[in-house]
């Protein structure tokens, strides 16, 4: 059996054996926003704990990596953990402030401007 033929083989075996996780359309990471500047990744972790098992929480930072920027990513286990600290944890409050709590992040907008401008001269 040639080279070719086994990678085919191996690929073809990893496929149909559901290890594929990449593959799979559910997401465990949430996207929270509407953190105090004080909320640490430690407390955005231990908030969450009470829905299921959190292996990450990651606050965005400015530029300067000296200030958060309110808002920032939890990922959980499972992608049923993360749906139900969706519906558990948003327009909750948080160290004095009101979390929103989506499953995916807003897309950004692109600058429309030129779009918008009119054609008249």
């Amino acid at each position: 059996m040639g080279a070719s033929a086994v990678m085919r083989q191996v690929c073809s075996n990893i496929f149909h054996s559901h290890q594929f996780l990449f593959l799979r359309s559910f997401s465990s990471k949430i996207f929270v926003k509407g953190l105090a500047f004080s909320t640490t990744e430690q407390n955005l972790a231990e908030a969450f704990s009470q829905f299921g098992t959190v292996l990450n929480a990651n606050i965005v930072l400015n530029k300067a990596k000296t200030r958060s920027k309110g808002f920032g990513y939890v990922t959980f286990a499972t992608e049923e953990e993360a749906r139900e600290a969706q519906i558990g944890m948003d327009k909750k409050i948080l160290h004095g402030r009101v979390l929103y709590v989506d499953m995916q992040p807003p897309r950004k907008q692109s600058n429309t401007f030129s779009q918008h401008q009119s054609n008249d001269v």
